[in-house]
């Protein structure tokens, strides 16, 4: 038998995104709730997010976010062998949208699963993704954060509503000699998945009740908290393990959740903001998707550039997160 050579390092390689064309300004909430544009500026950093329409999903922006890295990138799809959706609002609970893509970009040897950690599932996708070349069982994966925030959102509530967006981020992740993706770190605290749920079949969570209006619920103030201290502590565990200095990283990419949150934790790790890449000033909270929204923007702006090491660090619901160093 032929020797065959199997490279187990993993290189992040392309990537594209996809948001909506329906803009809304904070001026939008101003005629739902008790607020101003001001007040939502001085207290996210927010300015604008982009809707779906009724008839838009995230399937829709999964394929576009796809479509885009290929207009970009001189990549085929054709070998990809695995799909692997983050979202926690998938169009319906079956098919996954992982299947969807698959079939619509009519890529037939690719398998397909949708993983569900909300605001790090982007950063988990990487992960395993990197594991299944690692594994020698795959050697192309394609990892996608997307999400329509807007159809689970509840606009009665004053203090998250006008947080969250729909968007979409697509990066692909191949077997490679050398890699680009170094350690990564996965973690999870479930004692605090009553800070920050959305109600399904189960009607208590914990032995509390919980609202049955299948939207998004959260306590804002634990999960800044825990959020803060969180990423702050693992961002030392990634430096540690990828044997790197903070200044070393050319640019820290959180889930950008809230600016606010993001100017915490560079005052606790001392990494300068001006180094931070987000995408909540003009995306809002887009779940999944505002890593690769963020890196995919600082890339086609100029920002970074090849050779820049990149910290990212995803965190949400569960309590989950994920994050890892990759060299573009």
């Amino acid at each position: 038998m032929r020797n065959l050579l199997i490279m187990t390092n993993a290189r992040l390689s392309a990537i594209g995104m996809a948001v909506p064309e329906k803009v809304i300004k904070n001026e939008y909430f101003e005629a739902l709730i008790e607020t101003t544009d001001e007040w939502i500026v001085s207290r996210t950093g927010i300015q604008t997010r982009y809707y779906t329409g009724p008839e838009e999903f995230t399937s829709d922006l999964c394929v576009r976010a796809v479509e885009d890295l290929v207009a970009h990138h001189a990549v085929s799809l054709d070998d990809v062998d695995m799909i692997i959706v983050s979202t926690v609002t998938p169009d319906q609970p079956m098919p996954s949208m992982a299947c969807r893509v698959q079939y619509r970009l009519k890529m037939t040897r690719a398998g397909a699963l949708d993983i569900y950690a909300a605001c790090a599932g982007f950063s988990y996708g990487v992960v395993l993704a990197k594991g299944l070349i690692a594994a020698g069982t795959h050697r192309k994966v394609l990892v996608i954060g997307a999400e329509t925030l807007s159809k689970v959102t509840d606009f009665e509530d004053r203090t998250s509503c006008f947080l969250f967006g729909d968007g979409a981020g697509a990066v692909l992740i191949e077997a490679d000699e050398t890699g680009n993706i170094g350690a990564c770190v996965t973690g999870a605290n479930g004692e605090g998945g009553s800070d920050l749920y959305m109600s399904g079949l189960a009607e208590t969570l914990d032995g509390q009740p919980i609202k049955r209006n299948r939207t998004i619920v959260q306590n804002g103030r634990k999960v800044f908290k825990w959020a803060v201290n969180t990423v702050s502590a693992q961002v030392k565990v990634l430096l540690e393990k990828n044997n790197l200095t903070l200044d070393e990283i050319d640019w820290m990419i959180p889930h950008s959740a809230n600016l606010r949150i993001l100017e915490a934790i560079c005052n606790e790790t001392g990494f300068p903001m001006s180094k931070v890449l987000e995408s909540i000033v003009d995306y809002g909270n887009t779940s999944s998707a505002t890593i690769p929204i963020a890196l995919c923007n600082g890339i086609r702006s100029g920002r970074v550039k090849r050779g820049d090491r990149i910290l990212f660090i995803g965190f949400g619901g569960g309590l989950v997160f994920a994050g890892m160093v990759i060299q573009w």
